[in-house]
């Protein structure tokens, strides 16, 4: 880990007053390290941070991603009823997510119009529209 990818991690726990402990310095730095946003499942994040020679289990990445949302620096984005994608970008945004490849990627809020919502029940009010634009290569 670079110092620079060490003192991003740290910022970014900090900012949501988390223990930096190893093992969310190590998932931190692959998720923020670079400045750059990232779209990642736990497996695929389980994978990277394996790659580095780090030991950190499943689970742990799973508990970690979860702490992360509840602390406001990633959101979860549900493409289906069995894939869940973590978001280090936590404005609203929709997102493109192409079917072949299982790539989940940011998409120009600015183009998107959103003209009326449904009616709620009464007693209700919207917390939040999420909106994932499913794409699929031209034969």
């Amino acid at each position: 880990m670079t110092p620079e990818a060490l003192e991003r991690s740290q910022s970014w726990l900090g900012q949501a007053e988390l223990r930096p402990t190893r093992q969310r310095l190590a998932l931190a730095a692959l998720l923020v390290g670079d400045g750059q946003d990232r779209h990642v499942t736990a497996e695929g994040l389980h994978e990277a941070v394996l790659g580095t020679g780090d030991k950190v289990s499943l689970a742990t990445v799973y508990n970690t991603l979860r702490a992360f949302c509840d602390a406001g620096l990633m959101q979860e984005v549900t493409v289906d009823g069995s894939r869940s994608y973590f978001d280090t970008n936590v404005d609203d945004h929709p997102h493109f997510y192409m079917e072949e490849s299982s790539a989940l990627c940011d998409a120009p809020a600015s183009e998107l119009q959103i003209k009326a919502l449904p009616s709620v029940p009464e007693g209700y009010e919207i917390a939040k529209v999420d909106v994932v634009i499913r794409l699929r290569k031209k034969d």
